[in-house]
């Protein structure tokens, strides 16, 4: 007899993501739903690529990473948040920030912990605490997209085992304050959880902003993971790079598991990612600017529609509220605005357990200008 097959994540359909830009491509739109780029990276980065593949560097690397690579990653954190993780102990190079974030959750959860979400959250949290066994304790963020440190208080209960934030904030864009950092060490003080970052859009910050890394504070970073990407950083989301970085406890175990789910990550590709580090670090310290020009094109585009802009301090999403332009619900609306109108967004409610009734779509203004004025152009006609 076949064997009955139970899901491990009953309830779970494809993500948002791959949905909505099936859709745009069969509809013909432009896509401004999924996250990613329609430019590419440095030239540099993909010479060296190509220059590593054909000087022998095709096998598997280290378990954490090629040793340049780590050293370089350490430097750069060095540079930005005045703190040197140990390339040996406190660093692993992962295939993409989601095998990060998965791993995190699978070292610190345990069946029965539960794990405070931020919402509206990035789609992989819940799921991922669920596979380990957990409990997804959902909190919902001010109507202004902040963390709601009381509810987030009153949310702790004696098994409450990790909470995860994420500044640069998708889908909303918001970033983190100095207040944040204060109201999150006295949690900590208070309660004995963990935290994970989710920080992959670290170098994307506007108007002189200062990304707030935990990997700054030290009574923090010792309770914390930080994962990022280079994907995000490098335009280069099909490369599937990212790492983390975490206290020497933590990453022991870190490294325990990821030994047994992908071992390494593509190794050609740390080589160019280590050069690119180390002689063009001008490229991630000028990301925000470049992103900041692409959100004020595109802002400036749609200041005339009739759809309302929401602040947006990082990230390349911009959230609109249509309310004066539909009565849909936000899935109902983004689907519409994809066959009808030609242009494809994410609406904001799958981003939460419990979604507000908010009329709100996610654009993601990661795009050539051009792409982003045709955009606009029919957005305009609502």
């Amino acid at each position: 007899m076949k064997p009955a097959l139970e899901s491990r994540l009953p309830g779970f359909g494809t993500t948002i993501f791959t949905v909505m830009s099936q859709l745009a491509q069969k509809h013909g739109a432009i896509n401004l739903s999924q996250g990613f780029p329609d430019f590419e990276g440095p030239q540099l980065m993909r010479d060296r690529a190509i220059w590593h593949m054909n000087h022998g560097h095709n096998q598997y690397s280290p378990l954490a990473g090629i040793p340049g690579l780590l050293q370089s990653i350490s430097n750069k954190v060095n540079a930005l948040y005045d703190y040197q993780p140990d390339p040996a102990s406190n660093i692993c190079v992962t295939p993409g920030a989601t095998e990060a974030l998965s791993t995190a959750i699978s070292v610190l959860v345990h069946p029965g912990d539960e794990v405070l979400i931020l919402d509206p959250a990035y789609d992989c949290y819940d799921p991922c605490v669920r596979l380990n066994r957990g409990v997804p304790v959902h909190v919902p963020m001010t109507v202004d997209f902040r963390p709601d440190w009381e509810r987030i208080e009153s949310s702790v209960t004696g098994r409450t085992r990790l909470l995860i934030v994420n500044s640069p904030h998708n889908p909303s864009g918001t970033v983190w304050h100095q207040d944040d950092i204060d109201a999150l060490r006295q949690l900590l003080a208070r309660h004995p959880l963990y935290v994970l970052s989710d920080e992959v859009y670290e170098h994307i910050v506007f108007d002189e902003c200062e990304h707030l890394s935990l990997l700054r504070f030290p009574d923090i970073r010792e309770r914390a993971v930080v994962v990022t990407s280079f994907g995000k950083t490098y335009h280069a989301t099909g490369w599937r790079m990212g790492y983390a970085i975490a206290p020497d406890e933590i990453m022991s175990e870190f490294l325990r598991i990821h030994q047994f789910t992908n071992f390494s990550a593509n190794a050609p590709l740390q080589y160019a990612l280590a050069d690119v580090l180390d002689t063009l670090p001008e490229h991630h310290l000028g990301l925000g600017a470049f992103y900041q020009g692409k959100r004020d094109l595109f802002r400036k585009l749609l200041a005339e529609s009739a759809l309302k802009l929401l602040p947006c301090e990082g990230t390349y999403f911009q959230l609109v509220d249509y309310s004066a332009v539909s009565e849909l619900d936000d899935v109902a609306f983004s689907e519409w605005l994809t066959r009808e109108i030609g242009v494809a967004a994410i609406p904001v409610s799958v981003f939460s357990a419990k979604p507000r009734n908010q009329k709100t779509v996610r654009f993601c203004f990661a795009k050539d200008d051009a792409t982003l004025a045709d955009a606009a152009t029919l957005l305009r006609e609502l």
